[in-house]
């Protein structure tokens, strides 16, 4: 239900008891609780519409899951194997066909294919290979 439709049903209210009573039409009373009503309408709606942008929000994210300890340990360990694996690459990377030597993720590397990849564990073996330091990586020596 929209806002246009809440002000539709709401407009003959309006005009049948609270104009009348804001007029004089009725006794104190009866103002004090027909604009109690009005008000919890209205509060009561725009409630509503803030919490449906609250849903909305919500549907967007990830669920969060509980993993058992077994399932940890063992996603541990596959990231430890990973990052053994990339270790046992090299601290740099350089291409057969170049002469510039790149931190691993750096834009340069990105660019070199597997098969023309080159791993050195250190700047002094990377140089000695005849490959110098890419000036878009920053860091290198």
């Amino acid at each position: 239900m929209s806002i246009k439709h809440i002000g539709e049903k709401i407009k003959p209210y309006w005009s049948d008891k609270v104009i009348p009573a804001v007029s004089g039409l009725k006794n104190n009373l009866d103002i004090k609780e027909d604009i109690f009503i009005v008000l919890s309408i209205i509060f009561i709606g725009l409630a509503g519409f803030g919490l449906g942008k609250l849903s909305a929000m919500e549907k967007g994210r990830e669920s969060v899951q509980i993993l058992h300890s077994s399932v940890v340990s063992d996603v541990a360990e596959s990231a430890s194997e990973m990052t053994a694996k990339e270790d046992s690459k090299g601290l740099l990377v350089a291409s057969k066909t170049g002469k510039k030597y790149h931190f691993p993720w750096c834009a340069g590397a990105s660019q070199i294919t597997d098969k023309n990849m080159i791993w050195f564990n250190s700047y002094e073996e990377a140089q000695k290979a005849g490959y110098t330091p890419a000036s878009n990586c920053p860091g290198l020596k």
